[in-house]
């Protein structure tokens, strides 16, 4: 914090909760008994990706290579495979994925769910974000650096298209600041070309999961002048999403993304993140070939900055915990090629906590981290619950407004209407009873036995009659069960039977 002209920040401190007041790297002085450092210059007061006039800095990252991000790409290739994919299948002949808001629709795991279903699915909701919230407690950002989708697709696609094109970061840069002559005129058309292609084909697997890749043939078969309404909004997704991934970018993490800001009240000094051993790295110096670097008063760090040249986000890892920070592991996999090279064991920049820095421990799995990850089994555990067993039928008995009883041959009888909701992949055949009271009678116009489709709704009506003098009060608690044809309980129902008002004595 920047108090009467000094500034001095202290590495146990969190420095995410101050966005906005991260270190500079110059002109640092480090002591190593009280973990501080003091600067003369200056503190960062905007974002990574800002100059101090408030311009965007365009960020030429690195192309990343290393043991992590052999293992991102595998992860993301996974990823990416199963989001081109599961709009394709089905499971019961249901689609495995559909979330069909216009048409209230939705198909989880083919199994289908309803507007009926709305307290599961907002329990769901619920529980993943309690899942949210005990992860990045436990887990730091990994989610942001190995399975967002704007991390996966801006990093292992478009970056990729990038460099294929341009070249790496040099390239780039110098491709950047030269004139508009025919090379970068080509290049760039070439890679915006592509770009927009790729948010075409995004954008279409998108609505996939909303109204079904059959729906979305269709349209694109019809063409333009059929449905406009439909082929605007595709429009606009594709421009969204160019406009994203080929500008916008990282800014969409630090700007816009409300997760990064959370991150800032639930990480403590036992949260793993993407660290610098600052403990191990300072005093930061250029390497000399055959110097005793710990005699002369040196860390490890050699100040070759290839931890920033390599950052997508811009920023220097070394500075402390950042917001614009999205734990991708580049900066681990570059300082580590480093020191490999130089003779100095690897793990400089690495995955630990803050504690485990502060007090050069390795990584163990703490019993706070153990109890947050059963914790995390059992909110699992609990959502997969909800989903098996939310019944596999919905059954509603309801008066017709404006109806009332009569009374026939010494019954009394009264209509309800029924709507029976199959929620299995099964068709079913069912038959109505009345649990309770007894000697209940149930008459229809068509057969009690009633047929049920797969994933389909049903309505009708019968009438149910009671001897009169069973019928004591004028609103009798009346039970309806539905039953299989093998005798199992499906659903039951619980309204009132009405009959005249008698005096009670």
């Amino acid at each position: 914090m920047k108090l009467n002209n000094i500034n001095v920040v202290h590495f146990q401190d969190n420095l995410f909760f101050y966005p906005n007041i991260i270190m500079s790297t110059t002109e640092k002085k480090y002591n190593e008994a009280e973990s501080w450092v003091v600067e003369a210059e200056t503190f960062r007061d905007s974002v990574g990706t800002m100059d101090n006039t408030g311009k965007r800095k365009w960020v030429f990252p690195r192309k990343p290579k290393g043991k992590y991000t052999n293992y991102r790409v595998l992860v993301s290739v996974l990823l990416l495979a199963i989001y081109f994919i599961i709009p394709f299948l089905k499971f019961h002949g249901n689609p495995l994925l559909l979330f069909n808001i216009i048409e209230r629709q939705f198909f989880i795991f083919g199994q289908p769910f309803y507007p009926q279903d709305f307290i599961i699915l907002a329990l769901g909701a619920i529980v993943t974000l309690i899942f949210i919230i005990i992860f990045t407690v436990v887990f730091g950002r990994i989610f942001c650096g190995w399975i967002c989708p704007q991390t996966i697709f801006l990093e292992m696609i478009f970056r990729k298209i990038e460099y294929a094109i341009e070249g790496d970061r040099n390239k780039q840069m110098r491709l950047d600041n030269q004139a508009w002559d025919t090379e970068k005129i080509w290049k760039r058309s070439l890679k915006w070309s592509i770009f927009i292609l790729i948010s075409v084909i995004i954008t279409h697997i998108m609505f996939m999961y909303i109204v079904g890749y059959e729906e979305v043939f269709s349209i694109m078969k019809e063409g333009p002048f059929a449905k406009p309404t439909n082929f605007l909004v595709m429009i606009l997704f594709t421009a969204a999403f160019y406009f994203v991934f080929a500008w916008f970018r990282e800014q969409v993490c630090t700007m816009v993304c409300p997760y990064g800001r959370l991150q800032g009240v639930l990480i403590d000094k036992e949260t793993i993140n993407v660290f610098y051993d600052y403990k191990r790295g300072e005093n930061r110096s250029k390497w000399k070939k055959g110097e005793d670097r710990r005699a002369e008063g040196k860390g490890d760090c050699i100040d070759c900055k290839q931890c920033v040249v390599v950052c997508p986000t811009g920023i220097d890892i070394r500075d402390g915990l950042q917001m614009e920070c999205v734990n991708c592991t580049a900066c681990i996999d570059a300082c580590d090629e480093v020191m490999v090279k130089v003779g100095l064991p690897p793990g400089l920049i690495r995955y630990a906590s803050e504690k485990e820095i502060e007090e050069q421990e390795n990584f163990k799995f703490s019993g706070k981290m153990k109890l947050y990850s059963v914790l995390l089994l059992a909110l699992i555990a609990f959502l997969g619950g909800l989903l098996y067993n939310r019944g596999d039928m919905e059954a509603k008995f309801l008066k017709p407004p404006g109806s009332t009883f009569f009374v026939r041959d010494g019954k009394i009888t009264n209509t309800y209407s029924y709507t029976f909701l199959n929620k299995s992949n099964d068709n079913r055949t069912v038959i109505i009873k009345i649990i309770e009271p007894k000697n209940g009678e149930i008459s229809s116009s068509t057969s009690n036995k009633i047929v049920l489709k797969r994933d389909a709704m049903i309505k009708g009506t019968i009438n149910v009659s009671f001897p009169e003098s069973q019928i004591k009060l004028s609103k009798q608690n009346l039970k309806f069960g539905v039953y299989d044809m093998n005798g199992e309980l499906l659903d039951e129902y619980e309204t009132y039977f009405e009959g005249p008002f008698k005096f009670q004595f």
